[in-house]
């Protein structure tokens, strides 16, 4: 059985607009929610809370990614990729000695291979929610038409619904597109 890592996906530049760092494209992943395990996600607002609701993070970075795709990975490829997050684990969130931050990156790392069964190429999308007082994470896999060759169609799966653009001005009203489909209001919590 071959081993399959998450790598970070970007198809637009969406995540440098939504998240407060977004992770590059191809760099392994994680889910990230140990990030929100200290803090209230109920009180999360902007770039924060898109972050816990969908961002899968990225080991190097420590950015946020919308989409990973599975991936083909080494042994020592998820090696690497769990020492760096443990490294990580010391520098930035104070892991009290470099055997403690291993476990838990190893733990971390074995996640992120569990939620690869797809065949590599298959995109995967995360949505997490506070329920209970507790996280839940829930996962899609997001695959494209059968025979469709990617970028070769407006219509394909992964094509872009919209384009971003960074600008100096704030919006000029605020668009609750889940509203209009239900015809009431919709503000889900995180």
């Amino acid at each position: 059985m071959s081993l399959k890592l998450p790598r970070t996906l970007r198809l637009d530049p969406s995540d440098t607009l939504v998240f407060p760092h977004a992770a590059p494209p191809g760099e392994w992943a994680v889910t990230g929610s140990f990030l929100f395990l200290d803090g209230d996600p109920a009180v999360l607002a902007g770039k924060e809370r898109a972050a816990f609701r969908a961002g899968f993070l990225g080991i190097d970075s420590f950015g946020f990614s919308t989409l990973v795709v599975v991936s083909a990975a080494s042994e020592a490829e998820r090696d690497a990729a769990a020492e760096a997050l443990a490294a990580q684990f010391e520098a930035r969130l104070g892991a009290p000695d470099r055997a403690s931050a291993r476990a838990a990156a190893r733990e971390e790392i074995a996640v992120a291979e569990s939620l690869c069964g797809p065949p590599v190429g298959t995109v995967l999308a995360l949505h997490r929610t506070l329920e209970d007082g507790e996280i839940r994470e829930r996962f899609r896999a997001l695959r494209p038409r059968e025979g469709a060759v990617p970028g070769s169609d407006r219509r394909h799966a992964y094509a872009r619904a919209f384009d971003f653009y960074e600008t100096d001005e704030p919006p000029e009203e605020r668009l609750d597109l889940a509203g209009l489909l239900t015809g009431k209001p919709h503000d889900d919590p995180p």
